[in-house]
């Protein structure tokens, strides 16, 4: 009985697989957007939205669209792509469970471009087309004109991908406003192509009129900007009207706040008081995300070494920088916290100071909810009998709206199993983790289950750790990063990144000879990314990077900056 009940189990099964296979989903290609196809991954998107498109919809939040993602290799001019049903999804899982009924949908394809690397290792790589590594919005990915079907699980479905992203409009340079690129020598050599860095550069009121007169240089870290954000020469747009909905802050007329706030910034640039320095916002986009988070990676190459000895020797060159460690300050949040951060613990004689808002994880132990040193499995807290999911995003209340494994499983769909969705999650990994024998970033977990590697887990905490390297080092770190650290973190943050900066202020405030002599402070029940101010709210902070420590680096600077720097107004003068 047990033998016959296996072989009507196996015809079944078979059975099924047939059916599947004899209803395909056929993607067809427009032939005018064959030329240059031969690497990527396809998705498939649901959505129940029928009036905006399906590729914008995809999110952790739980109104998110239904995604499947496969990856071909080596396309054939005028053959369709025969969808695998087995594909993995996002929520859902398996395409069978897809419920019958009315959609929108729309096939995707993220081009991928083969980087033959110094290390000896070829992958194959979506690269980034000047949009910041924003797979929905990157120019020459191409896409089907959204279609409403009737699905029926085992029913044909053929879609034509007839769609195109254009090209990225370059910004314009303006008084102010400066855009630089320049092929960075280190990373051409490491990906084995011309690779280019970027920056957005903010000149001081008198530039031209002083060409004499040099200045300190602030730089603003964070996600890939497409212009310089926050400098505007006109007062707000008049009619425009205050009915906008921000439902990241709840409140209405919000973009005219923005353009006010921009707006009050530049008057406080031009005014006779205010100190002169230059901001940058640097363009460093790579194939596995928007950022390179600035340091050097064994799978990113050389980043860190870049910026800090290519690009930034550059532009202080280029438009009168001081060009000394001393006149050099960090600051940023989120992303750009933990790069301002490690940034002064990797190069700490070439920079004077880091203001370090909601970093990323900046101990392991506190990765986000995850132990990465004592836990398991990154997606359940197990007992014997129960395991319980793992919190990934919370409100300033505690409600719970994402887990972390179902930011992974998103990221799954979408990138596959090689860390190339373009996402939070993946670019941890591709900047932390050694290189996999595949030539892939090594993985911290098994996307799929969960299941740490504590062997990587080990390889993050020598290299990226901040807290833990801070702590090994501090006999020779310690004396050039005194006086230099700041970090600001809500208790609130959505992505439990204030546990990590508890753990590191424990050990600051436990360090001797020297006493690390900066500052770590929270926001009650502050949201990311709270990033210092006790008395307004991150709305209206998030706006002010470039102005809000200028109090604490004019400290720094009389501290440190030599006697002929001028104190009032912040320039060195040179013949």
């Amino acid at each position: 009985m047990k033998n016959l009940s296996g072989l009507f189990l196996l015809l079944f099964l078979l059975a099924s697989c047939q059916t599947v296979q004899d209803s395909p989903i056929s993607i067809f290609i427009d032939e005018s957007l064959q030329g240059d196809l031969q690497d990527g991954r396809l998705l498939l998107i649901f959505s129940t939205n029928h009036e905006a498109e399906p590729r914008f919809g995809i999110s952790d939040n739980v109104g998110t669209n239904q995604v499947f993602g496969m990856d071909f290799e080596n396309y054939q001019a005028g053959e369709p792509l025969i969808f695998d049903m087995e594909s993995f999804g996002y929520p859902i899982e398996s395409m069978a469970d897809i419920p019958a009924g009315d959609y929108t949908v729309q096939a995707f394809i993220q081009k991928y471009e083969t980087f033959s690397r110094s290390d000896g290792h070829t992958v194959k790589l979506p690269m980034d087309q000047g949009e910041g590594r924003q797979w929905a919005r990157a120019p020459k990915n191409i896409y089907s004109t959204p279609q409403k079907i009737t699905w029926e699980n085992g029913k044909s479905l053929s879609l034509t991908i007839d769609q195109i992203i254009p090209a990225v409009t370059e910004p314009e340079d303006t008084q102010y406003i400066k855009h630089i690129k320049i092929k960075s020598e280190k990373l051409s050599e490491f990906w084995g192509r011309d690779m280019y860095l970027g920056a957005h550069v903010l000149l001081p009121e008198g530039f031209e009129e002083n060409p004499n007169q040099y200045y300190p240089l602030m730089i603003y870290h964070g996600h890939f900007p497409s212009d310089f954000g926050g400098f505007r020469t006109v007062p707000p747009d008049p009619d425009l009207g205050e009915d906008d909905y921000s439902a990241r802050f709840g409140i209405y007329g919000y973009e005219k706040m923005q353009q006010q706030e921009a707006y009050d910034f530049y008057q406080k640039w031009i005014s006779p008081d205010f100190k002169r320095f230059i901001v940058i916002e640097i363009q460093h986009a790579n194939p596995y995300y928007d950022d390179s988070y600035a340091v050097n990676s064994a799978n990113l190459g050389p980043y860190g070494d870049a910026i800090t000895y290519e690009l930034i020797p550059y532009i202080e060159k280029e438009f009168r920088g001081i060009g000394e460690g001393w006149a050099r300050f960090l600051y940023g949040g989120s992303t750009g916290g933990w790069e301002a951060l490690a940034v002064q613990v990797f190069y700490p004689d070439e920079y004077n100071g880091c203001f370090a808002a909601c970093p990323d994880p900046i101990d392991f132990r506190a990765f986000t909810s995850i132990n990465l040193y004592e836990d398991k499995n990154a997606y359940y807290k197990e007992g014997n009998f129960r395991k319980t999911p793992r919190p990934g995003h919370r409100n300033y209340l505690g409600h719970v709206n994402a887990m972390v494994k179902d930011m992974n499983h998103r990221e799954l769909a979408l990138g596959g199993e090689k860390s190339r969705s373009g996402d939070q999650f993946d670019i941890w990994q591709a900047v932390y983790s050694p290189v996999g024998e595949n030539g892939y970033p090594k993985p911290i977990w098994d996307k799929y289950t969960g299941e740490i590697d504590s062997e990587v887990a080990a390889y993050w905490r020598e290299n990226f750790d901040l807290r833990y390297i801070m702590e090994r080092d501090w006999a020779t770190l310690g004396p050039k990063l005194e006086g230099k650290i700041r970090i600001y973190c809500g208790d609130m943050d959505n992505y439990y990144l204030n546990n990590a900066v508890y753990l590191t202020e424990e050990f600051l405030e436990k360090t001797e000879n020297p006493f690390y002599a900066g500052e770590v402070a929270y926001g009650d029940r502050a949201e990311h990314c709270w990033n210092g101010d006790p008395n307004l709210p991150n709305y209206i902070t998030r706006l002010r990077y470039n102005t809000m420590y200028l109090d604490k680096i004019a400290e720094r600077l009389q501290q440190t900056a030599p006697p002929s720097f001028n104190q009032n107004n912040w320039t060195l003068t040179k013949n």
